[in-house]
């Protein structure tokens, strides 16, 4: 069979149109580096803290909107073991972006922080953060290893070309225009990708649901023709595991940099949230087609299609269930709008993964522990270098396929269990300090670790109720991660009260106060900036005189 060169054109039209709006980008990022007051790692980083209402809605809504979620989805509808009930990602993201909205986007972007990491920094301590540090940005490059891994497998299955190109070509471009224009490239270049993934998918849908092979999907919800209904079931047993899942991807993002690098992208406060309530309308928007195609296809008799017998579920397939659907149920053309969408998304997942995980990196370890005195110009080119590392790594990842997306969802996992608790304290409750921090971290690691991950084969040392044997694994069917999380964080709060009030009043000797645990509000980065003109120590320094 050969390559579809139609397909091949428009895909290079597309990066090509991505490639130069990411250059007109950085354009914009030196004019904006000369304008502001701020240095030019701050442009980079989060564009100068001017992004426009418009550009933030859309950027913000490309951070979920990734291959991820719409090849996912799919997937989960079409998987007659799963169906809809366990594929409700776009009300899981909607979920997501509206608590962010009410509860972080204004702290965060009142502060002036810089990453997400910054408030655990500045009330930790540097060495402390990096424990926290360290799983975020490992998980951000597997991420981009599982987003790679899923476009090549799609436009191999399309355009009938190897899916070692199409990873290595997709990672130079996002790699290039990331480098670029930082956050300025990755926002602009995600409005491009927003409406390509609109249209596409949605002008896929109708040639879906008309297909003479498919039943009326009203018709299979319930009473499956084909394969079981496509709305799925959920059985008593399986409600403790139901809500894990539900919660992790509803509530896993709140400890996201990605997120929170676009709320602090923000001109304010309340652009910032204004930002994260549309986005959390489109983020539901551009999830029904995905599920509207996973529905099609667990209502199609594939016989009757080029596809033919036995069905993507039965050959293994299931996973890449939208690229077939796209290109035996749809026309030529249809398809190959199809695949635009879907390099889209990735592409938007991909740079705000390379950006997000050279932010961290910079700002919060190469900054704060290796090089203190790095200047401006210096910690550019890290940003640069970091920028660079990740997409490489990730690249190399993609080959790896299924076992790479195992290990970026054990370190969602991390980021849910043991992170988001230690960001959660410190923007809402001023009592934690160091001892909670590692009392909390311990006890989430303990919990996490002892309650095993099928995924990786590990077996449980604690049985929960409702574990069960499941070819050969043993599956957790209560919800262990949300456990540890909320064990994470009470033993936080509680651990860091003892140690306040055992210290404060003198029942232990300051000397032995190593983490000094006297709590302060967590300063700003503007407050943290020291007085140039009085020669005053920064507001941080002082806490550090005055806790001892």
């Amino acid at each position: 069979m050969a390559a579809n060169i139609p397909g091949l054109i428009a895909v290079a039209v597309f990066y090509l149109i991505i490639l130069a709006t990411g250059i007109w980008a950085s354009r914009k990022s030196k004019q904006e580096e000369k304008r502001i007051t701020g240095t030019g790692t701050e442009v980079t980083l989060v564009a100068g803290r001017n992004i426009n209402l418009f550009v933030g809605i859309f950027t913000m809504t490309a951070t979920w909107v990734g291959g991820g979620y719409i090849l996912g989805a799919a997937a989960a509808v079409y998987n007659p073991t799963k169906g809809l009930v366990w594929a409700l990602m776009p009300l899981q993201y909607f979920i997501n972006f509206f608590v962010v909205a009410i509860f972080f986007a204004k702290p965060m972007r009142d502060k002036k922080y810089v990453t997400m990491m910054d408030p655990l920094q500045l009330k930790y301590g540097e060495t402390l953060t990096c424990t926290l540090l360290i799983p975020a940005v490992i998980g951000d490059v597997l991420w981009v290893a599982c987003i790679m891994a899923g476009l090549g497998g799609t436009i191999s299955i399309i355009l009938d070309v190897s899916s070692f190109y199409t990873i290595c070509i997709s990672a130079a471009v996002a790699i290039i225009y990331t480098l670029l224009g930082g956050m300025f490239s990755v926002a602009y270049t995600d409005v491009i990708q927003l409406v390509l993934i609109f249209f596409s998918l949605w002008l896929c849908v109708p040639f879906l649901m008309l297909n003479p092979a498919s039943t009326d999907i009203t018709l299979t919800a319930f009473n499956g023709t084909f394969q079981a209904p496509w709305m799925g079931t959920l059985g008593l047993e399986d409600v403790g595991l139901w809500m894990d899942e539900f919660l992790v991807l509803s509530l896993g993002g709140l400890a996201s940099q990605i997120i929170h690098q676009r709320i602090l992208s923000a001109a304010s406060s309340k652009e910032a949230q204004v930002t994260c309530f549309a986005a959390a309308g489109f983020c539901f928007i551009l999830g029904i087609p995905s599920v509207l195609l996973g529905a099609v296809a667990a209502s199609t008799d594939w016989n009757m299609t080029s596809y033919g017998s036995p069905s993507p579920y039965e050959r293994g397939e299931a996973g890449k269930i939208l690229p077939i659907a796209l290109q035996h149920l749809t026309p030529n053309y249809v398809s190959i709008l199809g695949i635009g969408a879907v390099a889209a998304a990735v592409m938007s997942s991909m740079d705000s993964c390379l950006l997000s995980c050279a932010s961290l990196f910079t700002n919060n370890l190469y900054k704060t522990l290796i090089r203190k005195q790095a200047s401006d110009r210096e910690l550019q080119w890290v940003i640069k270098i970091s920028v660079t590392v990740a997409g490489l790594v990730g690249m190399g990842l993609a080959f790896l396929g299924n076992n790479a997306l195992a290990f970026w969802i054990v370190g969602a996992d991390v980021m849910y269990t043991l992170v988001l608790p230690q960001f959660v304290c410190v923007l809402f409750f001023p009592v934690t300090n160091g001892y909670g921090a590692v009392g909390g971290y311990i006890l989430g690691v303990m919990l996490r670790v002892l309650s095993g991950e099928p995924l990786l084969h590990f077996n449980p040392v604690i049985h929960f109720p409702g574990c069960r044997l499941i070819n050969g694994v043993y599956v957790q069917h209560f919800p262990c991660r949300t456990l540890a999380m909320l064990a994470s964080l009470c033993s936080n709060i509680l651990i860091s009260s003892v140690a306040s009030l055992l210290f404060e009043k003198r029942l232990l000797p300051k000397r032995w106060d190593i983490l000094q645990v006297k709590t302060h509000s967590t300063p700003s980065r503007a407050e943290e900036k020291p007085n140039v003109d009085n020669k005053q120590p920064a507001v941080s320094d002082q806490l550090l005189d005055t806790t001892c």
